[in-house]
């Protein structure tokens, strides 16, 4: 189980040592992903197309003899029509055993936290399903939208990207 679990568990208790998270931006909004779960940073390129596949699956890249799935992150955040431009980045993790990119507007740095810059994710009522945030970083005057991909790519949307890949 990843260190990044002892800021989500509830009881406020500070992590015994910083967490690194590699920031990225959709839209107007700046995201940060744990930077163990990152392999590679690639720039944007074509994809193969799958048939058939869900919306937020953009298609298929040969990297290195590996297959890997694409997901637009746009898309999957259900915000406004992605564009891609010289700035788009694939961010390439490794999630659950698996190889995935992910297509992000632009990355920006990698940004180190302590326990007292992460506060818990809002609660919405349960009308919009948040539990892939980890919660709220703070750094000189930004906030960051910490995700936890695990729990981002539910298991059926692994199904569905297993079947894919094969």
């Amino acid at each position: 189980m990843s260190s990044i679990n002892k800021i989500s568990d509830g009881t406020g208790a500070a992590p015994v040592k910083p967490l690194e998270f590699l920031a990225f931006t959709l839209g107007a909004e700046e995201y940060g992903i744990d930077i163990q779960t990152v392999q590679e940073l690639r720039s944007y390129e074509a994809v193969t197309h799958i048939a058939n596949a869900p919306d937020f699956v953009m298609g298929v890249v040969n990297l290195r003899g590996v297959i890997v799935p694409i997901i637009d992150m746009r898309i999957k955040f259900s915000q406004s029509k992605p564009t891609y431009d010289t700035s788009t980045v694939v961010i390439i993790l490794n999630v659950r055993e698996r190889v995935i990119g992910i297509v992000v507007d632009s990355v920006s740095d990698v940004t180190l936290l302590s326990g007292d810059q992460v506060k818990p994710p809002p609660l919405l009522g349960g009308q919009i399903n948040i539990d892939y945030l980890i919660g709220m970083g703070t750094i000189d005057g930004r906030m960051l939208l910490l995700v936890d991909i695990d729990k981002l790519m539910s298991s059926d949307d692994i199904g569905k990207i297993e079947k894919i890949a094969a």
